[in-house]
């Protein structure tokens, strides 16, 4: 059974940090493509950053330089670094897994962390 689960989000100040963990297991996870999108209320949901297998990054433009994304293949865990959160950030952050080859074609998501950025 695949489970992705998220954990860290919370209430933050603006300006202040929170990281994201998302743990897989069920899924050879060195082999998977990992991502972070977001949903805000009354919006659609978004990609926010993506690493792939080998450990390209990409970034949705609104978190360059604030948002990093990192995995441990060892702890079949990605990360999601935040920094200088903005209210506009607020969101429910969910985990993506995505694997696509000639022979399996694998799409899994977690539940979802609520992230709050409020004074």
């Amino acid at each position: 059974q695949v489970r992705l689960v998220e954990s860290g989000g919370g209430l933050v100040q603006p300006g202040g940090s929170l990281r994201l963990s998302c743990a897989a297991s069920g899924i050879f996870f060195s082999n998977y493509a990992m991502g972070w999108y977001r949903q805000a209320p009354g919006k659609q949901r978004e990609l926010v950053a993506r690493i792939t297998s080998p450990g390209s990054t990409n970034y949705a433009d609104s978190v360059k330089g604030r948002f990093t994304i990192s995995r441990d293949n060892a702890k079949n865990t990605v990360y999601l670094q935040m920094n200088s959160l903005k209210p506009e950030d607020t969101a429910v952050y969910s985990c993506n897994a995505v694997l696509k080859t000639m022979f399996q074609d694998s799409d899994y998501w977690g539940q979802g962390t609520q992230v709050t950025v409020s004074p």
